[in-house]
């Protein structure tokens, strides 16, 4: 795609074509830039966000090797994954992402499996992103104002989420300009966040430990203490899968290795949300080429911004203390170190307002991935109150109904799972299913060389040679992190995989079958008609 010497309108003419060829009309405003689009998934995944929040869960398993090994050999699966879905963005710029690229890839059947799961995973993943935020944020508040909000509560931490989500979702409603300026913000909030937190704790940390204590393995929390029970709601139950021949003996025997790879829960968490510069792809301009380096740019940049932040604050872990560190009364862990290392809380408050606000701007913009792939799914009828939510607003631009209803799923589904842990295990197995399915079929396709795949003449984004050895290493890394992120202690996560599938399976046989098509064909007099409708709609509204 050669866009040297062409004007903002002509690259925008040409993603409108790309959009027609693939069945849809231009609904959304496309106002987003390379950049915006990049901040979008960068924003999500956050590395002030899941890193931060998590930090204690890892290093209450592994101690500091988590974050010294665990951290870049989560960030190379990942960049593998990452690179497998920005080749099939380049592809499929559109705002269904996954959904459309299996449907292409596979039928409509694996596009409507890929959706669901995605479904799932988006808005456990904006509920688990804000749930966090109310955490730390009221943690934030107590050091702040001497208040005492009890973050342990669960129903008290779904409030304080709730007064978090109103402002994002209004800046969701009323523009995507807003929330692009908001997201290109987001990026040097948290670059420049990150340098502050290692500038302060480097030249002011009362505590620093010796460059030998990164390579240190503590199990400070023994895994098989975590297994006997799960929580669902108000519920509790009896382990299940403890029973299964063998397990007990695992984690009994499983020592510090089987802590470290429950551990890497913390960064695989943490990078999640990045498809969402594939889900902007229909507000983005010169779409093929922008959402794919949005989705890999997006990892290999938290990757190195992260690892610093992580090798910086485990080096100041007061006394090389692990166990006070993760202990409860102490949460979050990462607040304990910074204020325990300077003599002025003043020092300590900069650092948890820029988290904070961090993790603020990370929900925002996980509202607009989540709300645009429901749009997308919608748009082809393709879940229980499709006519609601594909609706976009005439003037707005923008799928309200998406918005407010995922929105309004997201704080529900944070009661059910009861625990922070269990709503980011559902995330990221939910989420990664979905990652993996449509890399399967373009490899599975591929191999074969029947239907369609990924090409350089397709994808302008492309692996080319390299891209079967780094869709095989991606796919072997999701079925990995699916069941180890499915056993206890995050049992329920498995439980409730299963149970979403088991409801997709009956959703399918009384009603999705009979009138679900993935994807239909439109001419192009259609399309241009509904464009026109939308425009003589916002000028009768204007």
């Amino acid at each position: 795609m050669a866009n040297k010497g062409k004007s903002r309108e002509e690259m925008i003419r040409e993603d409108m074509r790309d959009l027609h060829r693939m069945g849809y009309a231009q609904q959304l405003f496309r106002e987003m830039g390379g950049f915006s689009n990049f901040a979008i998934s960068f924003s999500i995944i956050s590395i002030l966000t899941g890193a931060i929040l998590l930090f204690g869960y890892g290093l209450q398993f592994a101690g500091p090797i988590i974050n010294t090994f665990g951290w870049p050999l989560v960030s190379f699966f990942t960049i593998c994954i990452a690179a497998s879905m920005a080749e099939l963005a380049s592809a499929y710029p559109t705002a269904g992402g996954l959904y459309f690229w299996a449907h292409r890839l596979g039928g409509f059947k694996w596009a409507w499996v890929t959706a669901w799961f995605n479904m799932l995973g988006q808005i456990m993943i904006t509920a688990g992103i804000d749930f966090a935020a109310a955490i730390y944020i009221a943690g934030a508040f107590n050091r702040l104002f001497g208040t005492t909000i009890d973050t342990t509560n669960t129903m008290t931490m779904v409030v304080v989420m709730m007064v978090i989500m109103i402002p994002q979702v209004l800046i969701n409603i009323f523009g995507i300009k807003l929330t692009a300026r908001l997201s290109d913000f987001s990026v040097y909030w948290h670059i420049g966040g990150v340098l502050m937190i290692a500038l302060l704790l480097t030249f002011f940390g009362k505590h620093t430990q010796p460059l030998s204590f990164l390579f240190q393995g503590v199990t400070t929390v023994q895994p098989a203490g975590l297994t006997d029970t799960f929580a669902a709601g108000p519920f509790s139950f009896n382990s299940l899968m403890m029973k299964i021949p063998g397990m007990t003996g695992l984690y009994a025997g499983g020592g510090i290795a089987l802590a470290f790879v429950l551990g890497l829960l913390q960064a695989q968490w943490t990078y999640t949300g990045y498809d969402a510069s594939a889900h902007v792809a229909e507000e983005t301009v010169m779409a093929r080429l922008n959402s794919a380096w949005g989705v890999f740019l997006s990892v290999a940049v938290s990757f190195v911004v992260g690892y610093v932040m992580l090798l910086i604050l485990t080096l100041h872990i007061p006394g090389g203390d692990i166990a006070k560190t993760v202990d409860a009364a102490n949460s979050p862990a990462v607040l304990y170190i910074v204020y325990e290392n300077f003599d002025t809380v003043f020092f300590g408050h900069i650092i948890a307002i820029i988290i904070g606000v961090a993790m603020w701007l990370c929900g925002l913009s996980s509202i607009t991935s989540m709300s645009r792939m429901w749009f997308a799914f919608a748009r082809d009828d393709g879940m229980p109150g499709y006519r609601l939510i594909k609706q976009i607003h005439p003037t707005l631009r923008t799928p309200v109904w998406s918005i407010v209803i995922t929105c309004i799923l997201a704080v529900l589904l944070t009661v059910w799972s009861a625990l922070y842990t269990v709503v980011v295990a559902v995330s990221t197995t939910a989420l990664y299913v979905a990652y993996g399915l449509p890399i399967y079929l373009n490899l599975r396709n591929k191999l074969r060389k029947q239907g369609e795949f990924t090409t350089p003449k397709t994808a302008p984004w492309s692996l080319r040679n390299w891209g079967i050895l780094i869709n095989v290493l991606a796919i072997a890394w999701i079925v990995f992190i699916t069941i180890l992120f499915s056993i206890p202690p995050n049992e329920l996560a498995g439980w409730s995989i299963i149970l979403v599938a088991l409801f997709m399976l009956i959703y399918w046989q009384v009603d999705a079958k009979h009138r679900f098509k993935g994807p239909s064909p439109t001419d192009e007099a259609e399309l241009r008609k509904i464009e026109a409708d939308l425009a003589a709609a916002a000028h009768g509204q204007s």
